[in-house]
């Protein structure tokens, strides 16, 4: 079993308040659940209006099911409206 975690580090430029905020995580959030099955929450800078860090984890049997569904979800955060991807990392357990 293979068990891997990617985090994401969002600057939102555009964000005046954390209402504003929540809508783009929830937005976000919500497209990744559906789309690739993988469980995410909010870890760090809760309080914080325009900065955000998001965990994204991932079970299955083989590691290179895991890396490549990790990657396409790292590449949409690259390209999302309304964020800029400020960091990441990826760690396999």
């Amino acid at each position: 079993m293979v068990v891997g975690v990617l985090t994401l580090e969002f600057f939102l430029e555009y964000s005046h308040s954390l209402k504003e905020k929540r809508r783009f995580i929830n937005s976000f959030t919500d497209r990744v659940k559906h789309r690739y099955n993988v469980s995410i929450s909010e870890i760090d800078f809760q309080d914080s209006w325009q900065r955000t860090i998001l965990a994204i984890a991932m079970v299955n049997s083989q590691e290179r099911v895991v890396q490549q569904t990790l990657n396409r979800i790292l590449e949409e955060a690259r390209v999302v409206s309304g964020a800029l991807l400020s960091g990441h990392q990826i760690t396999f357990y």
